[in-house]
């Protein structure tokens, strides 16, 4: 009897790390895929020239793709709700690149933000698969820090101060470098079953690292 819950135990732990495998190939093969859709559309919105859609349209954009991904997770809808998200994302990153790609160094702020975003997001994906630690202990500190993100950023309409913005850009590299290793370990122990949320997910906090750099390396190199 020992002997067959032993036997059970291990092919359950087997099954499991299947399970796991597989919604990583899920995952990063998705996260690739719509990383390269929203690049080739950042693309087309700079070499057009489009104009940003502004804060409204793009916050009811954003929470209204993203809405609809939480309602249709589990379908094919799903899927294309995803790219038509991280192609909107790209939309709206197009003029910010044009913008910096207009400053005397803006070319080589934008290179250095894109390798920095690369290197902390595998670095940190990486840290958290070959340790294995479980990081749902930041959960507390990912909804504070959202707290205090919102509000610093709706302060920000009324106070104008360069240092406020420098804080806010700082504060979104923190939250989004503990939102991957949060994920990525939720992956690992069970806490995300979904491949759809865990890429959106994982691409948001992407977008929001190399935004967050781009901003900070922009202050920084600024005479």
């Amino acid at each position: 009897m020992q002997m067959q819950d032993r036997h059970q135990s291990l092919q359950q732990a087997g099954v499991n790390e299947a399970e796991v495998s597989k919604l990583f190939r899920n995952t990063y093969s998705l996260l690739a895929m719509t990383l390269a859709f929203s690049a080739v559309v950042a693309f087309i919105s700079m070499s057009l020239r489009l104009p940003h859609p502004g804060l409204i349209l793009t916050l009811v954009g954003f929470y209204g793709l993203l809405f609809g991904i939480h309602k249709t997770r589990n379908s094919g809808m799903g899927l294309v709700l995803t790219f038509a998200l991280t192609g909107f994302m790209g939309y709206t990153l197009g003029p910010l690149l044009n913008m910096y790609l207009g400053l005397p160094n803006g070319g080589q702020i934008v290179s250095m933000a894109l390798g920095m975003t690369a290197l902390v997001f595998f670095g940190l994906s990486a840290y958290a698969i070959m340790t294995r630690k479980d990081f749902s202990f930041l959960s507390g500190f990912i909804m504070a820090g959202f707290v205090v993100l919102l509000c610093a950023v709706v302060a920000s309409f009324f106070v104008q101060m360069s240092g406020l913005q420098l804080a806010i850009s700082a504060g979104f590299v923190l939250f989004s470098s503990a939102v991957i290793l949060y994920q990525t370990s939720a992956i690992i122990h069970g806490g995300e079953d979904n491949y759809i949320l865990a890429t959106v997910t994982l691409f948001v906090s992407i977008y929001n690292l190399f935004l967050s750099l781009l901003q900070l390396l922009g202050v920084f190199s600024s005479d």
